[in-house]
């Protein structure tokens, strides 16, 4: 209800009719379109189905037990009644439907109930398939017995999905009788069906989870019939606000959340305006800036709005997904708050309702630019103290702004600062808020005017306590998407802010707050370390460990144990090869054997790096020789681990044939071939191409100067050749003597194919120490080198163990050791 409605039922007068003849400039209207709530719920419906498959597998028992309650308990039933139910449900789930149907059509809405038709024959050619398909593929056999125990029932019911589609599709809301009608014959027809042990209960849930999908993803893939008001509905609402629109035009820049819409209002005869504005339209004019709220954007932007919901901590954690009405409530009170607080910004000057999938905010123009038009020479102290002060007044108020940008921040020809866009405050924000803004409004502005100009301004506006304690917030995950996209081009800001406001308060904490509950780099392991567990742990369970024991030829498992332990020196004398300082070979052991602690809390191709670089900063190296030095290792072992690959692959391909043609194994060709295609194709992609640009210059950078220094002494450089090769021949003897330790046996050079192939991709898996990746990767091409699958995954858990678990314990204690003389 708008203002002028209520106003017109106290006065009894009707509310103003919508102005006929208003022209409205706008670009043309989409007929159809796309709505992410329809993908958002398409997604959410094929999760849950996937998750009524996963727990009925895993909980077959308990959806047994509760099949066979719902049965029992229905039984003392009388007959009558559960065949009065049956007959009403069997005609009640068509019937209505189509009844809703028929009303859609005379309300001429056919285009919606068209797709919702569509929907409803896919769904029904979807569940014959499927249905005709499990029970052909398996009557009575292991899936039908692990999913719907074995009675033969329907996958999904036949009857009822096409109906769900339909429902989905079709659209009831704001229908909430017709809604209970149609889920209440749904739910009948799915209770008449249990109770007859037609249908099982993981069915009916498979069932409704399978039907929401199909209407939904029908809904996004056809898209819908254009729901959202044009300029002339907007007109007449603001007509019935009681104002007297003259002319429309939508604004530029309008965003997938919002449309903008300028609009010439004329004054009541006699009357002068409510606001200095308007100077440049007709006497007795006025122009209001218009917010229209669509329903079906309400959703836009909702995962990445989740996202940082579980993923930061707020003080006052806001709701991902808010109705129109609340929506239309916050903003419609920050505004009044704002303007309570003595800050410029516009003038609400009403709000509506725009039919039913639409609501309007009617601001005063206030003419201006946005900060982020205003050009470098018209930045000047005078106009940065104005927004320092606007920010003062919102914080003496409680209120928090939450994305103060510089398209937040408009400024007059005087060098005046309004506040707009007040869509994202909060009222009564806690400190934590309050200080979120400073730290948004400090990186704005030294954007454009540079970290010691906008320190300095800040500082005598708020206070020089007031910034220390935002320096622990000076973050990137702290500020809104446009600032973080901006800060790309400008990577050392932040740190500059942070030293200005040192200058002026020397005692600050530097510590950061933790804002993130978790990393995204935590989800990845997580995810990585479950697939894993699943490669791992079938294969451990078939293994018969006692058998294992008693066979195992124990001469071969020392062997293989002697070669692990090389591969420690191996490590070191490849680390020393590399720094021209002089090294102790002790110590420089006794830091690859710590590493092997630190690789089960990081991937394999990062603590290595890490801890190396660490102890060579301790020995006295500076930090950038010291990160040079480690790199110049690493890439000479990335070259050499390539060249090693390519050459025991020829080997390995090579004829048997006297003349020993040399050519290499169609498989390495091809491996290799698909390998360079999918980098040179990702390399194509200008973001991958940045980013593994960065990542490579920040990794080697310097490593060429050093590299250089190595080449200049022959000892230098023979022991890290020496040390890398002697790294990878040990890998290999490992592997060998694992294989070999319960009766196997393969040439050496496919072991070495084998090992270096299975190595590179433990060091790309995000994994600690390449867990499940390296098992995986070794087990799979062992079997295809012709060992049996119980050899070859016994020889994979003996070499793993030889190299990643039993190492865990001394590199603990070296670990400690070398942390407590103060080596790392």
């Amino acid at each position: 209800m708008t203002q002028t409605d209520g106003a017109a039922r106290r006065t009894g007068r009707p509310a103003p009719a919508a102005p006929a003849g208003v022209p409205v400039d706008e670009p043309a209207r989409p007929d159809r379109i796309r709505r992410p709530g329809d993908a958002l719920r398409f997604l959410s419906s094929v999760t849950g189905l996937a998750l009524v498959m996963l727990l009925v597998s895993i909980a077959q028992q308990t959806a047994h037990g509760l099949q066979t309650d719902i049965t029992e308990g229905t039984a003392h039933a009388p007959r009558v009644l559960l065949s009065l139910a049956t007959l009403v449900s069997g005609f009640g789930v068509l019937a209505v439907p189509v009844a809703y149907a028929a009303e859609r059509l005379f309300h001429k809405d056919g285009k919606r109930v068209a797709i919702a038709l569509l929907a409803a024959i896919i769904a029904l050619a979807l569940t014959i398939a499927v249905d005709d398909w499990v029970h052909a593929a398996a009557p009575g056999g292991a899936l039908d017995e692990l999913i719907w125990g074995g009675s033969r029932t329907p996958l999904v019911r036949v009857d009822i999905t096409p109906v769900i589609a339909f429902v989905s599709a079709v659209g009831m809301a704001g229908r909430p009788r017709w809604q209970a009608a149609v889920w209440s014959m749904i739910a009948l027809a799915a209770l008449t069906g249990l109770t007859a042990s037609s249908v099982s209960v993981a069915a009916l849930a498979a069932t409704y989870f399978l039907g929401r999908a199909i209407g939904h993803g029908t809904l996004y893939a056809v898209g819908i019939p254009n729901p959202r008001p044009p300029g002339t509905a907007v007109v007449a609402a603001l007509a019935r606000l009681g104002l007297r629109p003259t002319r429309a035009a939508a604004l530029p820049g309008t965003s997938p959340e919002r449309r903008r819409y300028g609009v010439a209002v004329a004054h009541p005869p006699g009357t002068a305006p409510a606001d200095p504005t308007g100077a440049a339209l007709p006497p007795g004019e006025r122009q209001l800036d218009v917010a229209v709220l669509d329903r079906d954007t309400q959703t836009a932007g909702l995962l990445y709005r989740i996202w940082r919901l579980i993923r930061f901590r707020e003080a006052t954690p806001d709701r991902a997904l808010r109705s129109l009405r609340r929506s239309l409530e916050r903003e419609s009170l920050m505004s009044y708050a704002v303007a309570a607080a003595g800050v410029p910004t516009p003038r609400l000057v009403g709000t509506c309702e725009v039919g039913t999938e639409a609501a309007l905010l009617a601001y005063a123009h206030v003419p201006g630019r946005p900060l982020a038009d205003l050009a470098d020479d018209e930045i000047t102290d005078e106009l940065l103290a104005a927004a320092w002060r606007r920010l003062r007044r919102l914080q003496a108020a409680r209120l928090a702004h939450r994305r103060l940008e510089g398209a937040a921040l408009r400024v007059d020809d005087a060098g005046e600062v309004s506040l707009v866009d007040l869509d994202a405050g909060e009222i009564a924000a806690g400190d934590l808020s309050l200080r979120l803004d400073v730290a948004q409004l400090l990186t704005t502005l030294a954007l454009r005017a540079g970290a010691e100009r906008a320190v300095r301004t800040a500082a005598a506006e708020l206070g020089e306590e007031a910034l220390a304690a935002v320096v622990p917030l000076l973050q990137r995950v702290a500020l809104s998407r446009a600032t973080r996209q901006a800060l790309r081009h400008d990577k050392e800001l932040l740190t500059r802010i942070r030293e200005q406001i040192v200058r002026l308060e020397p005692e600050v904490d530097l510590a950061p707050i933790r804002l993130e509950r978790f990393r995204p780099g935590t989800i990845v392991s997580i995810v990585a370390l479950s697939i894993a567990a699943y490669i791992v742990i079938p294969q451990v369970s078939n293994i018969d460990v006692g058998h294992l024991i008693s066979t195992a030829r124990w001469w071969w498992v020392a062997a293989g144990g002697a070669a692990a332990a090389l591969t420690y020196v191996a490590a070191a004398l490849m680390l020393m090869g590399f720094v021209p300082e002089r090294l102790p070979l002790g110590r420089t052991v006794a830091v690859q054997v710590a590493a092997s602690f630190v690789k089960l809390v990081a991937p394999a191709a990062v603590g290595g790096v890490a801890i190396n670089t660490r102890y060579l900063q301790k020995a006295g190296v500076r930090p950038g020789p010291a990160v040079a030095g480690v790199g110049a290792s690493q890439l000479t072992g990335m070259v050499t681990h390539i060249l090693l690959l390519v050459v025991f692959g020829f080997v390995t391909g090579s004829t048997g044939t006297a003349t020993k043609d040399l050519a290499p194994s169609r498989t390495v060709v091809v491996i290799l071939l698909a390998v360079a295609v999918t980098a040179a194709v990702a390399l194509t992609i200008p973001r991958i191409r940045r980013l593994v640009t960065t990542r490579l210059g920040s990794m080697f950078s310097g490593v060429l100067p050093r590299l250089i220094d190595v080449l200049q002494s022959p000892r230098k450089l023979a022991t890290g050749l020496g040390g890398t090769l002697l790294l990878t021949v040990a890998f290999v003897i490992c592997l060998d003597a694992s294989i070999r330790a319960f009766g196997g046996s393969l040439p050496l050079t496919t072991v070495a194919v084998v090992f270096l192939t299975a190595n590179a991709l433990g060091s790309a898996a995000p994994t600690p120490g390449g867990l499940g990746a390296v098992e995986g990767a070794l087990t799979l091409a062992l079997t295809i080198s012709g060992l049996t699958a119980e050899t070859a995954t016994s020889a994979v858990l003996l070499f793993r163990l030889l190299t990643l678990w039993l190492p865990v314990l001394p590199g603990w204690a070296a670990f400690a050791f070398l942390q407590r003389k103060e080596a790392i």
